[in-house]
């Protein structure tokens, strides 16, 4: 008979959670550049006045840069506790997951040169707005 198991409350899924995300922060130095970045795309988008459904892109982006980047750090973070005979076995899993933060980061630059670019054209009276 399988031992009868205590749910958790909502609230220390919210609080796990929340540490994963401070664990993800601190422990990895790239997450410093794609918040700079993030801040920078935000400062941008408040300065240049985004519209609603420009805004919903942009923190789209953001969140799945972000996001990405977290699970790479998940993945790192499990590399580094295995063997040095699973290490071998599973070292693409290191690349493949930066590749997707590659991917994410690349497709929200080619989305904010869109968005802001077109904000700034119309801004110089280059674009009709």
């Amino acid at each position: 008979m399988e031992p009868t198991r205590r749910r958790r409350a909502w609230r220390d899924k919210f609080r796990e959670a929340a540490r994963g995300v401070k664990l993800g922060v601190r422990g990895h130095s790239s997450f410093s550049v794609h918040f700079f970045f993030a801040a920078l795309a935000l400062t941008a988008a408040a300065v240049l006045g985004l519209d609603v459904w420009e805004w919903c892109v942009v923190l789209l982006c953001v969140g799945g840069v972000m996001t990405a980047e977290l699970l790479n750090s998940a993945i790192e973070t499990l590399f580094h506790g295995l063997d040095a005979d699973a290490k071998n076995r599973i070292v693409g899993c290191l690349d493949i997951a930066a590749g997707a933060v590659l991917v994410a980061g690349a497709t929200a630059a080619v989305v904010g040169t869109l968005v802001f670019g077109r904000k700034l054209l119309v801004l110089f009276h280059l674009l009709p707005g």
